[in-house]
Protein backbone atom coordinates (compact mmCIF):
# COMPACT_ATOMS: atom_id res chain seq x y z
CA UNK A 1 0.00 0.00 0.00
CA UNK A 2 2.85 2.31 0.87
CA UNK A 3 4.39 1.61 -2.53
CA UNK A 4 1.10 2.38 -4.30
CA UNK A 5 0.63 5.63 -2.36
CA UNK A 6 4.18 6.71 -3.19
CA UNK A 7 3.62 6.03 -6.89
CA UNK A 8 0.39 8.04 -6.86
CA UNK A 9 2.14 10.97 -5.17
CA UNK A 10 4.99 10.89 -7.69
CA UNK A 11 2.53 10.87 -10.59
CA UNK A 12 0.63 13.82 -9.13
CA UNK A 13 3.85 15.79 -8.66
CA UNK A 14 4.91 15.20 -12.28
CA UNK A 15 1.49 16.24 -13.55
CA UNK A 16 1.72 19.46 -11.52
CA UNK A 17 5.16 20.31 -12.91
CA UNK A 18 4.05 19.71 -16.50
CA UNK A 19 1.01 21.94 -15.97
CA UNK A 20 3.20 24.74 -14.58
CA UNK A 21 5.57 24.41 -17.54
CA UNK A 22 2.75 24.75 -20.04
CA UNK A 23 1.62 28.03 -18.44
CA UNK A 24 5.09 29.59 -18.57
CA UNK A 25 5.09 32.67 -20.88
CA UNK A 26 7.11 32.04 -24.03
CA UNK A 27 9.83 34.58 -24.94
CA UNK A 28 9.08 36.90 -27.88
CA UNK A 29 10.53 35.56 -31.10
CA UNK A 30 12.62 37.56 -33.53
CA UNK A 31 9.77 37.29 -36.01
CA UNK A 32 7.39 39.26 -33.80
CA UNK A 33 9.94 42.05 -33.42
CA UNK A 34 10.29 42.27 -37.20
CA UNK A 35 6.53 42.52 -37.63
CA UNK A 36 6.48 45.43 -35.19
CA UNK A 37 9.23 47.25 -37.11
CA UNK A 38 7.42 46.75 -40.41
CA UNK A 39 4.21 48.20 -39.00
CA UNK A 40 5.88 51.28 -37.47
CA UNK A 41 4.59 54.58 -38.85
CA UNK A 42 5.83 58.14 -38.76
CA UNK A 43 3.42 61.06 -38.41
CA UNK A 44 4.26 63.85 -40.83
CA UNK A 45 2.76 67.32 -40.54
CA UNK A 46 2.81 69.74 -43.46
CA UNK A 47 0.96 72.83 -44.61
CA UNK A 48 -1.38 71.11 -47.08
CA UNK A 49 -3.16 68.95 -44.49
CA UNK A 50 -4.76 69.83 -41.16
CA UNK A 51 -4.07 66.40 -39.71
CA UNK A 52 -0.79 64.44 -39.60
CA UNK A 53 -0.06 62.08 -42.48
CA UNK A 54 0.89 58.57 -41.38
CA UNK A 55 3.76 57.17 -43.43
CA UNK A 56 4.94 53.58 -43.01
CA UNK A 57 8.61 53.40 -42.09
CA UNK A 58 10.82 52.05 -44.90
CA UNK A 59 8.07 52.23 -47.54
CA UNK A 60 8.74 49.97 -50.51
CA UNK A 61 6.83 51.51 -53.41
CA UNK A 62 7.94 55.14 -53.57
CA UNK A 63 6.53 57.73 -55.99
CA UNK A 64 8.29 61.10 -56.37
CA UNK A 65 6.98 64.27 -58.04
CA UNK A 66 9.82 66.55 -56.95
CA UNK A 67 13.18 66.28 -58.69
CA UNK A 68 15.05 67.71 -55.72
CA UNK A 69 13.64 64.93 -53.55
CA UNK A 70 14.44 62.40 -56.29
CA UNK A 71 18.03 63.66 -56.25
CA UNK A 72 18.21 63.34 -52.44
CA UNK A 73 16.72 59.84 -52.30
CA UNK A 74 19.14 58.69 -54.99
CA UNK A 75 22.08 60.12 -53.05
CA UNK A 76 21.21 58.17 -49.88
CA UNK A 77 20.47 54.94 -51.76
CA UNK A 78 16.67 54.79 -51.67
CA UNK A 79 14.97 53.04 -54.59
CA UNK A 80 12.18 54.92 -56.37
CA UNK A 81 9.42 53.10 -58.27
CA UNK A 82 7.79 55.87 -60.30
CA UNK A 83 8.14 59.52 -61.31
CA UNK A 84 7.08 61.98 -64.04
CA UNK A 85 9.56 61.31 -66.83
CA UNK A 86 8.82 64.49 -68.76
CA UNK A 87 11.71 67.01 -68.45
CA UNK A 88 13.84 64.89 -66.13
CA UNK A 89 17.05 66.88 -65.36
CA UNK A 90 20.03 65.70 -67.39
CA UNK A 91 22.04 64.63 -64.35
CA UNK A 92 19.14 62.35 -63.31
CA UNK A 93 18.68 60.85 -66.78
CA UNK A 94 18.97 57.29 -65.43
CA UNK A 95 15.41 57.73 -64.17
CA UNK A 96 14.16 57.90 -67.76
CA UNK A 97 14.72 54.13 -67.94
CA UNK A 98 11.65 51.93 -68.44
CA UNK A 99 12.37 50.17 -65.12
CA UNK A 100 10.78 53.25 -63.55
CA UNK A 101 7.07 53.81 -64.06
CA UNK A 102 6.34 56.95 -66.10
CA UNK A 103 3.71 58.95 -64.23
CA UNK A 104 3.13 61.85 -66.62
CA UNK A 105 4.59 65.31 -66.05
CA UNK A 106 5.14 67.59 -63.07
CA UNK A 107 2.01 69.59 -63.84
CA UNK A 108 -0.11 66.78 -65.32
CA UNK A 109 0.24 63.59 -63.25
CA UNK A 110 -1.11 60.31 -64.62
CA UNK A 111 -3.37 59.49 -61.67
CA UNK A 112 -4.58 56.24 -63.22
CA UNK A 113 -0.99 54.97 -63.45
CA UNK A 114 -0.22 56.14 -59.91
CA UNK A 115 -3.29 54.37 -58.54
CA UNK A 116 -2.34 51.15 -60.31
CA UNK A 117 1.07 51.17 -58.60
CA UNK A 118 -0.48 51.17 -55.11
CA UNK A 119 2.37 53.29 -53.72
CA UNK A 120 3.28 53.30 -50.03
CA UNK A 121 4.19 57.00 -50.13
CA UNK A 122 4.09 59.92 -52.60
CA UNK A 123 6.34 62.99 -52.39
CA UNK A 124 5.11 66.22 -54.01
CA UNK A 125 6.11 69.90 -53.96
CA UNK A 126 4.88 73.31 -55.11
CA UNK A 127 4.07 72.37 -58.71
CA UNK A 128 1.54 69.76 -57.50
CA UNK A 129 0.21 71.55 -54.39
CA UNK A 130 -3.22 72.19 -55.96
CA UNK A 131 -3.58 68.45 -56.62
CA UNK A 132 -2.82 67.33 -53.08
CA UNK A 133 -6.31 65.94 -52.46
CA UNK A 134 -6.13 63.70 -55.55
CA UNK A 135 -2.73 62.36 -54.49
CA UNK A 136 -3.74 61.82 -50.86
CA UNK A 137 -6.75 59.73 -51.90
CA UNK A 138 -4.33 57.23 -53.47
CA UNK A 139 -1.61 56.99 -50.80
CA UNK A 140 0.00 58.91 -47.91
CA UNK A 141 1.28 62.08 -49.56
CA UNK A 142 4.10 64.21 -48.16
CA UNK A 143 4.55 67.82 -49.24
CA UNK A 144 8.24 68.78 -49.45
CA UNK A 145 7.99 72.24 -50.99
CA UNK A 146 10.76 74.64 -49.92
CA UNK A 147 10.15 77.77 -47.88
CA UNK A 148 12.49 80.09 -49.78
CA UNK A 149 12.37 82.73 -47.04
CA UNK A 150 13.97 80.16 -44.70
CA UNK A 151 15.76 78.08 -47.29
CA UNK A 152 18.27 76.09 -45.25
CA UNK A 153 15.85 75.39 -42.37
CA UNK A 154 13.28 74.14 -44.87
CA UNK A 155 15.85 72.14 -46.84
CA UNK A 156 17.27 70.44 -43.75
CA UNK A 157 13.79 69.70 -42.40
CA UNK A 158 12.97 67.82 -45.62
CA UNK A 159 16.27 65.96 -45.57
CA UNK A 160 15.90 64.96 -41.91
CA UNK A 161 12.36 63.76 -42.59
CA UNK A 162 13.27 61.40 -45.43
CA UNK A 163 16.29 60.18 -43.47
CA UNK A 164 13.95 59.24 -40.63
CA UNK A 165 11.41 57.58 -42.93
CA UNK A 166 14.05 55.42 -44.63
CA UNK A 167 16.39 54.83 -41.66
CA UNK A 168 19.19 56.84 -43.27
CA UNK A 169 19.97 59.23 -40.41
CA UNK A 170 23.73 58.55 -40.36
CA UNK A 171 24.11 58.99 -44.12
CA UNK A 172 22.10 62.21 -44.05
CA UNK A 173 24.04 63.63 -41.11
CA UNK A 174 27.27 63.20 -43.09
CA UNK A 175 25.75 64.75 -46.25
CA UNK A 176 24.46 67.83 -44.41
CA UNK A 177 27.74 68.29 -42.55
CA UNK A 178 29.58 68.38 -45.89
CA UNK A 179 27.13 70.95 -47.26
CA UNK A 180 27.46 73.14 -44.15
CA UNK A 181 31.24 73.05 -44.59
CA UNK A 182 31.00 74.12 -48.23
CA UNK A 183 28.59 76.95 -47.44
CA UNK A 184 30.85 78.22 -44.64
CA UNK A 185 33.73 78.35 -47.15
CA UNK A 186 31.60 80.41 -49.56
CA UNK A 187 30.52 82.77 -46.75
CA UNK A 188 34.15 83.46 -45.86
CA UNK A 189 34.68 84.77 -49.37
CA UNK A 190 31.44 86.73 -49.75
CA UNK A 191 31.90 88.47 -46.37
CA UNK A 192 34.93 90.27 -47.83
CA UNK A 193 33.37 90.86 -51.26
CA UNK A 194 32.52 94.45 -52.19
CA UNK A 195 30.68 93.46 -55.35
CA UNK A 196 26.88 93.15 -55.50
CA UNK A 197 24.83 90.69 -57.50
CA UNK A 198 21.60 90.48 -59.46
CA UNK A 199 19.77 87.21 -60.25
CA UNK A 200 17.64 86.93 -63.39
CA UNK A 201 15.68 84.16 -65.07
CA UNK A 202 15.82 84.20 -68.85
CA UNK A 203 13.04 82.71 -70.95
CA UNK A 204 12.40 83.18 -74.67
CA UNK A 205 13.87 86.67 -74.78
CA UNK A 206 12.18 87.88 -71.58
CA UNK A 207 13.75 88.36 -68.15
CA UNK A 208 12.54 88.43 -64.57
CA UNK A 209 14.52 89.33 -61.45
CA UNK A 210 14.79 87.56 -58.10
CA UNK A 211 16.00 89.09 -54.85
CA UNK A 212 16.40 88.01 -51.21
CA UNK A 213 13.84 85.47 -49.83
CA UNK A 214 12.84 84.48 -53.36
CA UNK A 215 13.02 81.26 -55.34
CA UNK A 216 16.72 81.79 -56.07
CA UNK A 217 17.28 84.09 -53.11
CA UNK A 218 19.64 81.66 -51.37
CA UNK A 219 22.36 83.31 -53.45
CA UNK A 220 21.89 86.30 -51.14
CA UNK A 221 20.40 84.70 -48.00
CA UNK A 222 22.57 81.58 -47.73
CA UNK A 223 25.67 82.20 -49.82
CA UNK A 224 25.99 85.83 -48.77
CA UNK A 225 26.20 87.78 -52.04
CA UNK A 226 25.05 91.38 -51.57
CA UNK A 227 21.86 92.22 -53.49
CA UNK A 228 22.12 94.86 -56.20
CA UNK A 229 18.45 95.67 -55.52
CA UNK A 230 16.94 94.90 -52.11
CA UNK A 231 13.39 95.80 -53.18
CA UNK A 232 12.68 93.15 -55.82
CA UNK A 233 9.17 91.74 -55.50
CA UNK A 234 9.12 88.23 -54.03
CA UNK A 235 7.19 86.02 -56.46
CA UNK A 236 7.43 82.46 -57.77
CA UNK A 237 7.82 83.79 -61.30
CA UNK A 238 9.99 86.73 -60.29
CA UNK A 239 9.56 90.43 -60.98
CA UNK A 240 9.23 91.25 -64.67
CA UNK A 241 12.03 93.56 -65.70
CA UNK A 242 13.54 95.13 -68.80
CA UNK A 243 17.11 95.16 -70.01
CA UNK A 244 17.12 98.89 -69.20
CA UNK A 245 16.51 97.90 -65.56
CA UNK A 246 19.59 95.67 -65.61
CA UNK A 247 21.68 98.58 -66.93
CA UNK A 248 20.26 100.99 -64.34
CA UNK A 249 20.87 98.51 -61.51
CA UNK A 250 24.35 97.87 -62.95
CA UNK A 251 25.26 94.75 -60.97
CA UNK A 252 28.87 93.71 -60.47
CA UNK A 253 27.82 90.08 -60.87
CA UNK A 254 24.89 88.91 -62.97
CA UNK A 255 23.62 85.39 -62.26
CA UNK A 256 21.45 84.02 -65.08
CA UNK A 257 19.14 81.00 -64.77
CA UNK A 258 18.41 79.65 -68.25
CA UNK A 259 14.79 78.43 -68.21
CA UNK A 260 14.94 77.67 -71.93
CA UNK A 261 17.64 75.09 -71.30
CA UNK A 262 15.52 73.49 -68.57
CA UNK A 263 12.39 73.04 -70.67
CA UNK A 264 14.22 72.14 -73.86
CA UNK A 265 13.37 75.08 -76.13
CA UNK A 266 15.69 76.07 -78.97
CA UNK A 267 15.94 79.75 -78.07
CA UNK A 268 19.24 81.05 -76.66
CA UNK A 269 19.10 83.00 -73.42
CA UNK A 270 22.71 84.05 -73.86
CA UNK A 271 21.95 85.79 -77.14
CA UNK A 272 19.11 87.78 -75.58
CA UNK A 273 20.92 88.59 -72.33
CA UNK A 274 24.18 89.76 -73.85
CA UNK A 275 22.71 92.70 -75.75
CA UNK A 276 24.05 96.22 -76.12
CA UNK A 277 22.49 97.42 -72.85
CA UNK A 278 23.76 94.59 -70.67
CA UNK A 279 27.21 94.89 -72.25
CA UNK A 280 27.51 98.29 -70.54
CA UNK A 281 27.16 96.81 -67.03
CA UNK A 282 30.04 96.14 -64.66
CA UNK A 283 29.13 92.46 -64.69
CA UNK A 284 29.64 92.11 -68.43
CA UNK A 285 32.74 94.29 -68.55
CA UNK A 286 34.39 92.23 -65.79
CA UNK A 287 33.40 88.87 -67.24
CA UNK A 288 30.97 88.12 -64.44
CA UNK A 289 27.80 87.20 -66.29
CA UNK A 290 27.43 83.71 -64.83
CA UNK A 291 25.04 81.21 -66.41
CA UNK A 292 23.67 78.82 -63.79
CA UNK A 293 22.72 75.24 -64.64
CA UNK A 294 18.92 75.23 -64.86
CA UNK A 295 18.78 71.51 -64.06
CA UNK A 296 19.88 72.32 -60.51
CA UNK A 297 18.35 75.77 -60.05
CA UNK A 298 15.07 75.57 -61.96
CA UNK A 299 14.12 71.88 -61.98
CA UNK A 300 15.56 70.28 -58.87
CA UNK A 301 16.37 72.76 -56.13
CA UNK A 302 16.36 71.28 -52.65
CA UNK A 303 18.27 68.09 -53.48
CA UNK A 304 21.52 66.92 -51.92
CA UNK A 305 23.49 66.76 -55.15
CA UNK A 306 21.84 69.86 -56.63
CA UNK A 307 22.78 71.84 -53.50
CA UNK A 308 26.41 70.76 -53.81
CA UNK A 309 26.45 71.73 -57.48
CA UNK A 310 24.85 75.11 -56.71
CA UNK A 311 27.67 75.75 -54.26
CA UNK A 312 30.24 74.80 -56.90
CA UNK A 313 28.69 77.27 -59.34
CA UNK A 314 28.99 80.06 -56.78
CA UNK A 315 32.76 79.63 -56.96
CA UNK A 316 32.68 81.09 -60.46
CA UNK A 317 31.81 84.48 -59.01
CA UNK A 318 35.24 84.68 -57.38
Amino acid sequence: MKKISLAVMMFALMAFLVACGSNTEKPETSGSTGDKAESEVIEVTHELDKKPVEVKKNPETVVVFDFGMLDALDEIGVEVAGLPQSNVPGYLSKFEDTKYKNLGSLKEPDFEAIHAMKPDVIFISGRQADLYKEFSEIAPTVYVGLDTAHYMDSFKKNMDLVAKIFNKEDEMKAELAEIDEQIAAINEKTSDLDENALIVLGSEGKVSAYGPNSRFGLIHDVFGFKAADEKIEVSTHGQNITFEYILETNPDILFVVDRDAAIGTESSVKDSIENDLVKKTNAYKNGKVIYLNADYWYLSGGGLLSMKEMINEMEEAF
